[in-house]
């Protein structure tokens, strides 16, 4: 059991800093919104992880199957994605341009961003993928034991939240030197990311069946 801790620990502190459009979107919430705004957005993403990691444990293999041979999942998801980085890039909130306090509160709906942090990591089908391949490699090594996969999987999402936290805190310390046209530039920079993720995704749609072949996937991760 005190294994299964010490391996997941450092397992979610390096989850936690991995680059993709969650990574830029929560310090981005942190830096314009704060503290609460991120943790809000984060939560969401978190349950995501979670139904992630339950789908992986219930279906495993036969879902990795599945989705190579529906490569319109991807096609869906990176649609989605490309969208809303488009979104991003246009959109330009008033409040944050005209207000040249740093300091000031804005208003913020956390229910609202924890949707969105939901949203934003569930129709990422490349997490789910990931996950059925953590589950895969690490499975084995759990013994297929209910009580000491909840035991891992639990503290790697403690510890990956943990570890969000403290990025969001330091993040948090950069919006006293961050000037509306900056925070504009961040906002436009993410918008980008977010749409060559979203093409990234499509691509693989349009990839050859054999490119999407799930034991290529769990080699790529190991």
């Amino acid at each position: 059991m005190l294994e299964d801790i010490q391996a997941a620990i450092p397992l979610g502190f390096f989850l936690s800093f991995m680059i993709g459009p969650v990574f830029f979107v929560l310090l981005e919430t942190s830096v314009v919104k704060g503290f609460r705004a991120a943790i809000s957005f984060d939560l969401g993403v978190v349950l995501a992880d979670i139904i992630f990691i339950f789908l992986a444990y219930f279906s495993s293999y036969q879902l990795l199957e599945n989705l190579s041979n529906q490569p319109g999942l991807y096609i869906f998801g990176g649609t989605l994605l490309s969208l809303y980085g488009v979104i991003v890039f246009s959109k330009k909130t008033k409040g944050e341009l005209l207000d040249t306090n740093p300091h000031a509160p804005l208003k913020s709906n956390y229910l609202q961003l924890f949707v969105k942090g939901f949203l934003l990591n569930f129709i990422n089908v490349g997490v789910l993928v990931f996950w059925l391949g953590i589950i895969i490699v690490v499975g084995p090594n759990l013994d297929a034991n209910p009580s000491r996969f909840l035991l891992f999987f639990g503290t790697l999402i403690i510890s990956y939240f943990l570890t969000d936290v403290v990025k969001i805190l330091l993040a948090k310390r950069l919006k006293a030197y961050l000037t509306p046209l900056i925070i504009l530039n961040i906002k436009k920079a993410l918008g980008v990311l977010l749409l060559i993720c979203g093409i990234t995704l499509i691509t693989k749609g349009f990839l050859p069946k054999d490119k999407l072949n799930p034991t290529q996937i769990i080699e790529d991760i190991r």
